[in-house]
């Protein structure tokens, strides 16, 4: 990818991972495609700069190679994931954990609900 596009979707929020919302510097962003590469029926789109989102690398693993559904999914399940385990039950009782929850919408998702 070349140094013009990867600024490109550097700034498109600003510095912040399109998924979570963390800031991340330049040199920490992974760029990652919005419609994955391996499931894209249309591969002249796949590297396209509308399907280019700035993401952490926590964000960018977790996701994988994954649409933005099962992400979604999968974030959502987590509560279950993490507090359905004995270690996380034994957290919560002793108020280590304090659950939060999330409303299913990505950083991206939101700025765009903003902008309107």
């Amino acid at each position: 990818m070349n140094k013009k596009t990867r600024k490109a979707v550097y700034s498109k929020y600003d510095g912040h991972c399109a998924y979570c919302g963390r800031p991340i510097e330049y040199k920490d962003m992974q760029v990652d495609h919005k419609i994955p590469q391996r499931k894209n029926s249309l591969p002249e789109i796949a590297n396209q700069e509308e399907n280019l989102l700035p993401s952490c690398r926590r964000c960018n693993h977790y996701k994988r190679g994954n649409n933005l559904e099962t992400f979604r999914r999968y974030l959502l399940e987590m509560e279950d994931k993490v507090l359905g385990t004995y270690l996380g039950k034994v957290a919560r009782d002793y108020g280590m954990v304090d659950w939060q929850g999330w409303n299913g919408r990505f950083y991206f998702e939101e700025a765009a609900a903003r902008d309107k």
